[in-house]
């Protein structure tokens, strides 16, 4: 079996080698164009004139120029929901055959966003890319013959009308290519089960029957399976049950703050992998062991455009004021955080995804996700985006030798003056004050703004710990555990009062 892996892993590196990295921008180009091409004669196309557009001596400045930028509201209202209403050819050419439900991180309501056949197959030609990107990294034969367990959303779609609706990682699940079905855990049985606690439980009761090598999926729920597999078998680790478990594709979230606490549940460190594959596409991953920055994917169906992430241009509720400036990816610089517009073939145009990001190599097209527009914490002038307190909660970890998996935190006032009160997810033995001096020492050190914000108009910081398990709960009242659901790390004042009533009834 081992002359299998070998078979493999040399396929894999034939592959990489002989497959060449576009020219960045000249593919860019060429995806707009395409795109334009394509849905000319869609309502949208006509509306603002494809084929005229087409014709522009500078396409990429007149595509900027001529489409407004579309948040999901905005594009839904004026576009999407006249599919729903058994109109096609609106914004991509014929009617799509999924719709992937968001609930995101903003709410309870899913948002329904149109998912094309071209679509799926991007997300499938991307998803190669990165199978041939594992010819960097370090491992050995035989772990291209073991089994990979995919922790999505269930792929038991719902049938909906004139097509099926389920969360993206079931959507993809649901069309993985038939060679691939072999090597795909928890198979397609289980992977049906809606009830997420039902599903990891079959998943927990069948682990010892599987050689699982690889794990995907978003690390907070990938957590609790973990935790859920060794405390069925009783084991120490989950190499008791899983020895040749070797890599952990993420995605979704920043890995770091799950990082000590996914150390606890191995016997030896895993290789992580980020990717970032949403409901919109699959826009990057990390293509070599060198980094943890992943690689923009600039030929493949999507045309990217950047906004410069500053508090002018963005409003309170996150969205890009009509005047802010839109760079495409010749223009943006290094290690300034940019928040990301995209055009698909999925029929999404200048849609605000609603993620930040940097671009830590503009050579090797690397970027970071920084960070959410909504997660953006700027109430009175402190400027904390996402990757900030990302940052100290990790100092916070390494000076306290503690894990702190979870947090949230809200500009809230008290005695008529702001102050950020947060919510660490933690078992650690500190008290509150404590943390909180630790936590503003950091955010402080970290961020000139805040420290501004901190000497004047932000008055104090509070913190409040919880087990981390109040996180997952309030996830699963809220929306539903699982799939592509992930915490919120910034509420406004309304959402923090549901919060802390719903943390006190714990």
């Amino acid at each position: 079996m081992a002359v299998i892996g070998s078979i493999i892993k040399g396929l894999i590196q034939v592959t990489d080698a002989v497959s060449s990295e576009p020219k960045p921008h000249e593919a860019q180009a060429e995806v707009l164009k395409n795109l334009l091409k394509k849905a000319k004669n869609t309502a949208f196309g006509l509306h603002y004139n494809f084929e005229e557009l087409l014709e522009a001596d500078d396409i990429k400045a007149e595509f900027a120029s001529r489409i407004p930028i579309f948040d999901y509201n905005k594009i839904n209202d004026e576009w999407w929901s006249k599919m729903h209403e058994g109109e096609e050819n609106v914004t991509w050419p014929g009617k799509p055959p999924y719709f992937a439900l968001s609930s995101g991180t903003t709410g309870k309501s899913s948002k329904r966003i149109p998912v094309t056949d071209d679509m799926v197959e991007a997300i499938r030609q991307t998803g190669i890319k990165q199978v041939a990107s594992l010819a960097n990294y370090d491992l050995p034969s035989d772990f291209f013959q073991k089994e990979i367990m995919m922790l999505g959303s269930s792929t038991d779609l719902k049938q909906v009308e004139d097509h099926e609706e389920g969360e993206i990682s079931g959507i993809s699940a649901s069309n993985i290519p038939f060679w691939f079905r072999n090597f795909y855990k928890p198979g397609v049985e289980i992977s049906q089960i809606e009830d997420w606690d039902e599903r990891v439980l079959q998943i927990a009761k069948e682990a010892k029957n599987w050689d699982i090598g690889a794990l995907t999926g978003i690390p907070s729920w990938t957590e609790l399976m973990l935790k859920k597999i060794i405390e069925y078998h009783n084991a120490s680790n989950i190499h008791e049950i899983w020895p040749n478990l070797m890599v952990y594709s993420t995605g979704g979230v920043a890995f770091e703050p799950y990082e000590k606490a996914f150390d606890k549940l191995v016997s030896h460190p895993l290789v992580v992998i980020d990717t970032y594959l949403a409901s919109e596409g699959f826009m990057a991953f990390q293509s070599r062991p060198e980094t943890r920055s992943m690689q923009l994917v600039v030929d493949n169906g999507i045309y990217f455009e950047f906004v410069p992430f500053k508090p002018e241009y963005i409003g309170e509720d996150g969205a890009v004021t009509p005047d802010a400036p839109v760079l495409p990816l010749e223009k943006v610089e290094p290690e300034k955080d940019y928040v990301l517009l995209i055009s698909t073939v999925s029929g999404a145009w200048r849609y605000v995804i609603g993620d930040t990001i940097k671009f830590t190599d503009v050579d090797r097209l690397e970027i970071r996700i920084t960070g959410r527009t909504k997660f953006f914490l700027n109430v009175v002038g402190s400027q904390l985006s996402v990757n900030k307190m990302n940052d100290a909660i990790k100092e916070m970890e390494q000076k306290f030798n503690i894990t702190i998996p979870e947090f949230t935190v809200a500009a809230i006032k008290k005695d008529g003056e702001y102050i950020h009160k947060w919510y660490l997810g933690t078992e650690a033995d500190i008290n509150n004050e404590e943390l909180a001096a630790a936590l503003d020492k950091a955010l402080q050190e970290a961020n000139k703004n805040y420290g501004v914000a901190r000497s004047k108009a932000l008055k104090g910081v509070e913190v409040v710990k919880t087990s981390p398990d109040t996180f997952t709960s309030w996830s699963a009242a809220n929306k539903k555990k699982g799939g592509q659901v992930k915490m919120e790390k910034v509420m406004n004042e309304e959402k923090f009062t549901e919060w802390e009533e719903f943390v006190n009834k714990q």
